[in-house]
């Protein structure tokens, strides 16, 4: 029951945040909320190159390049759909690790630099917040965003 549950949470996340991340489009990839704020684009970067980068707690080897954690928009246009297959491939090594890993592992500690140890379980539940929280933002920003030069 374990695995379904979080195989459902996963599924409702993609879903869920597909409504606004299926909008984006070289056209509107780099309107923002205000002149301080992030690109839809640098925003839907951060968030595919975050999820596979959050795999590499749990063992999952990556060779994406950190170009938005921690960094300050400074007006790159992105590769939207590179961006979109990184995203594709972040879920697709979720949907692989819930598959693959034992229920009891989901209780494990993963020592993180951002909250220290955490379990297996509530780090997963931050991936999908995360998600979450980042498309909100490029929802806001598609709704009522400027282009700013």
């Amino acid at each position: 029951m374990q695995r379904t549950l979080l195989l459902d949470m996963l599924a409702q996340n993609e879903l869920t945040c597909s409504f606004a991340l299926n909008r984006i489009t070289a056209e509107n990839s780099r309107l923002r909320l205000t002149e301080t704020s992030a690109s839809v684009g640098f925003i839907y970067r951060h968030l595919a190159e975050t999820m596979l980068l959050f795999g590499t707690f749990f063992g999952i080897p990556t060779n994406v390049q950190n170009t938005t954690m921690g960094r300050t928009d400074e007006g790159a246009v992105y590769d939207l759909a590179e961006s979109h297959q990184l995203l594709a491939d972040g879920y697709a090594q979720f949907r692989k690790l819930v598959e693959t890993t034992p229920d009891d592992a989901w209780l494990q500690p993963i020592d993180t630099p951002f909250f220290g140890t955490v379990s297996w379980g509530r780090l997963f539940g931050h991936v999908l917040f995360h998600n979450a929280h980042h498309t909100g933002q490029i929802a806001m920003a598609l709704a009522h965003g400027t282009e700013l030069r």
